[in-house]
């Protein structure tokens, strides 16, 4: 047909098609990934490499691989590959003629036509070597289209209104940012800024340096350009954390005999926290947010004149950027479109737009509804039992798979309840309860326990939730069917007042335990266990990255201070003098005595005088 016309996201990691097929706009391309590594090489056998083939040899043969030859696009630089010399326009070349066979396969037909993205801070010259590229792939380019114009795009923002969106793009390579006024069929750009050299790719460099570092603390040899193979295996392994990082607070590194020392297998095995990861990033994050600043300043905005930030390009699923956007903000970032793939389907639609199609915008499967549980954190500055913030975020493509990590209220908790909400309100009792379930058998521990809570989507509306014990693997699950269906008035109201009821019960059973502690202060019991140690069953959960507060603000979190003073004190006792030794152990059973026998106003007077000796111990 001669109306057929392509999109063409030729990127500088990652390159993608998208074209009107089977009634839309789609993604093309064989497998479920459907993204073209932007990476040729030539094998030392002299076989061209195109794609993932290229990209699986360059750390080993560097010097017959290239990648990121977007950024030289438009200056007269060439590259070797082996004893071969291109132009950048002949390596763009072969990745696009690459993505037009993927195309031609999947829609079973010749294709010719190609509207192709470029950034908006393309210069005249690297927007005319991109158009030269398409013609030497054998491709007629139609129309070079602003990637920004193309986000806008693909979140149907073409439909006649005037909105001014941020499209906030980091990618594998590079960083941009542009604020763009939309209205009818024109997308003007006001201002952009970025890096072009900032990128995912600088995310695995930082994490390659701490697994180097790592194994050569472990076994005194560093694994560098001297152990290829090994480098290889270790930067794969750091890619594939960072990306598990974005849907999981941990990822596993197990890399078996990396290398052979003195005939001796050496091994990885190591666990990444995503809290560790996010501290080594967040300067290269943060240093966007300036970019953030000088392209809204450049274009007369501030943050309230936003309609909109979407999020394009790979990298903006590290929960890091979406937080720190909407501190600086105020706004929630649009994720709605894959973020890999939204320019390739806005040009999409565009090209089919000037194919004679009628397409408003890229038709994708989200998540009406926010979903995620409750648990116990601090309102107004008093603890409060039924805190929320959504694991799953509406407006989330569908499936997903997201996981986030809690810890117990209070040390030696055996036994939590998780309570599945559906909405967007801080105040649990405020959203729908769609599901709850008991977890018990939690290992008794010394500090508050960590709980992952682990939350799939699909796109038949079927929610499961999992609750895992880290330390253990324990876990017991749940599936809530017909979670995306709409709740009548009467289902909400039930909800809530079942929620309502299970606070009620709470509070009364409170008011019961405090009843007790009173009997139990007036009679002398002996030979009672420390309460920490009773595996006390309560029912909520605390996010991590909030304080750890119990059930009951008073006596719960005088007992977990006084597990934490005492293991203070018995770490310090061997650098103690006698006499501040004899008083520490003293106090520590003063302590121990007072949490036996219930007796608040003993426990913090001997809590106080512990900790004031500790800070002459340490302060000498």
């Amino acid at each position: 047909m001669s109306d057929l016309i392509i999109g063409i996201d030729l990127g500088t990691t990652n390159s993608e098609v998208a074209a009107f097929a089977d009634g839309k706009v789609r993604v093309l391309g064989p497998g479920e990934v459907k993204m073209l590594p932007s990476c040729v090489g030539i094998s030392p056998a002299g076989e061209l490499l195109v794609g993932e083939s290229a990209r699986n040899q360059q750390l080993v043969y560097p010097e017959r691989t290239v990648r990121s030859i977007k950024r030289k696009m438009g200056s007269a630089e060439t590259v070797q590959l082996g004893d071969k010399s291109f132009t950048p326009q002949e390596i763009s070349a072969l990745i696009l003629r690459e993505l037009a066979e993927w195309a031609s396969r999947d829609l079973k037909q010749p294709v010719k036509r190609a509207v192709i993205t470029v950034p908006a801070y393309f210069s005249d010259a690297q927007r005319n070597a991109t158009r030269e590229a398409g013609m030497m792939a054998g491709l007629e380019v139609v129309r070079i289209l602003n990637e920004p114009t193309a986000a806008s795009l693909a979140y149907g923002f073409a439909d006649g209104a005037r909105r001014t969106v941020m499209v906030y793009d980091l990618g594998g390579g590079t960083f941009d940012v542009s604020v763009v006024m939309v209205e009818g069929d024109v997308t003007e750009v006001l201002a952009s800024h970025g890096n072009n050299r900032l990128g995912g790719d600088d995310f695995d460099d930082l994490l390659l340096a701490q697994l180097q570092a790592e194994f050569q603390q472990r076994h005194g040899v560093r694994i560098d350009a001297a152990h290829p193979q090994a480098l290889a295996r270790l930067w794969w392994a750091a890619e594939a954390a960072k990306k598990e990082l974005s849907f999981q607070p941990y990822a596993q590194i197990r890399e078996e005999a990396l290398i052979t020392e003195n005939g001796k297998p050496l091994h990885l095995e190591l666990e990444l926290s995503r809290d560790e990861y996010e501290k080594t990033i967040l300067h290269l994050v943060e240093s966007t947010l300036d970019s953030v600043s000088k392209a809204l300043g450049d274009a007369g905005r501030k943050p309230g004149d936003l309609d909109a930030i979407l999020l394009v390009g790979g990298s903006t699923r590290t929960p890091l950027v979406s937080r720190l956007l909407r501190e600086r903000t105020g706004l929630d970032p649009r994720e709605d479109v894959h973020p890999d793939l939204c320019v390739a389907l806005g040009a999409g639609v565009l090209a089919s737009r000037l194919a004679g199609r009628d397409v408003e915008r890229v038709l994708v499967d989200v998540s009406p509804y926010s979903f995620g549980p409750s648990y116990l954190g601090q309102r107004g500055g008093a603890p409060y039992p039924y805190c929320y913030h959504p694991i799953i975020r509406r407006n989330t493509p569908l499936p997903v798979t997201r996981t986030e990590s809690y810890y117990t209220s209070f040390p030696g908790q055996r036994e939590v309840d998780i309570r599945i909400f559906q909405g967007d309100n801080e105040d649990a009792l405020q959203n729908v309860l769609v599901g709850d379930f008991h977890v018990e058998g939690l290992a008794s521990t010394d500090e508050p326990n960590e709980v992952l809570c682990r939350m799939s989507l699909d796109i038949d509306g079927i929610l499961h939730v999992a609750a895992i014990e880290k330390r253990t693997g324990k876990s017991k699950h749940i599936t809530i069917a017909d979670a995306l269906q709409a709740k009548s008035d009467a289902e909400i109201a039930a909800a809530r007042k079942r929620i309502a009821d299970l606070y009620a019960s709470r509070e009364a059973a409170f008011e019961e335990e405090e009843d007790e502690e009173e009997d139990a202060e007036a009679a002398e019991v002996e030979g009672a266990e420390p309460a920490w140690e009773n595996g006390v069953v309560e029912v909520e959960v605390q996010k991590t990255n909030g304080k750890i507060i119990p059930m009951d603000s008073n006596w719960v979190e005088h007992r977990r201070q006084a597990v934490d003073l005492i293991q203070r004190s018995r770490r310090l006792l061997d650098t103690m003098h006698a006499e501040d030794k004899e008083e520490a152990i003293a106090l520590t059973e003063a302590i121990e005595t007072a949490v036996t026998h219930r007796d608040s106003h003993a426990l913090v007077e001997a809590m106080k005088s512990l900790q004031e000796l500790l800070f002459f111990v340490e302060g000498g």
